[in-house]
């Protein structure tokens, strides 16, 4: 098949996917937000919270590809106000989980709202995470080649790559931490698991204001 055929060159696929599944399986605060709802919440909560999180991919993606990141990394204090914005949140999440009253009770409304909670949360916290930026800003020219589809294909097909390595790697990391939270019996909500939520939730937050360090 000629090269004009595809939207991307075909030797850069494989390339592509090893550096994103390099970058998705490094550790970073959506690995470890994500690994602590599963382990306290379950696979349920989990996959809402990964759903949340492709969204807001998704849309740094979109912003990338029409050129609206370069914006901010252009302009230092928006890059600084979305990172302490993020860092703040996560901040947030930590004070709600513990101040969040423990209970098992709870019909099908009640659950869809948490989910429905867990989204917004995910989408919220990689919206405020200027590392998605960065990524598809830095990286994704990389492999965009003049000779093949124009610019905004290849980066839309090798966009969507990504997200797709990105939920796989966020499932794979859900469906573990629902895994051992079954193996581990945490069922009951208590003041040690609420404890390590809290705690979990400050280091993710830390570890996203020094991972997004200028």
């Amino acid at each position: 098949m000629p090269h004009s055929a595809w939207p991307v060159d075909p030797g850069v696929i494989l390339p592509f996917l090893v550096a994103v599944s390099l970058v998705e399986l490094t550790p970073g605060p959506n690995m470890g937000w994500l690994a602590l709802v599963s382990l306290e919440k379950g696979r349920r909560a989990g996959s809402a919270a990964v759903a949340g999180v492709t969204l807001g991919l998704t849309v740094w993606m979109m912003a990338a590809v029409f050129g609206l990141t370069q914006v901010l990394m252009a302009w230092p204090p928006l890059f600084q106000i979305v990172r302490w914005s993020g860092v703040l949140f996560l901040l947030w999440l930590a004070w709600e989980a513990w101040r969040a009253v423990p209970t098992n009770v709870g019909g099908a409304e009640m659950k869809e709202a948490r989910w429905r909670g867990l989204f917004m949360r995910g989408l919220t916290g990689n919206l405020l995470n200027p590392k998605a930026a960065v990524f598809y800003v830095a990286l994704l020219p990389t492999f965009i080649r003049p000779d093949h589809g124009s610019p905004l294909q290849q980066a839309l097909a090798l966009g969507t790559l990504h997200l797709a390595v990105a939920v796989v790697v966020h499932m794979a990391i859900v469906l573990g931490a629902a895994h051992a939270r079954i193996l581990l019996g945490v069922r009951v909500q208590g003041a040690a698991l609420r404890a390590l939520m809290v705690g979990g939730l400050v280091v993710v937050a830390l570890w996203m204001a020094w991972e997004t360090r200028a």
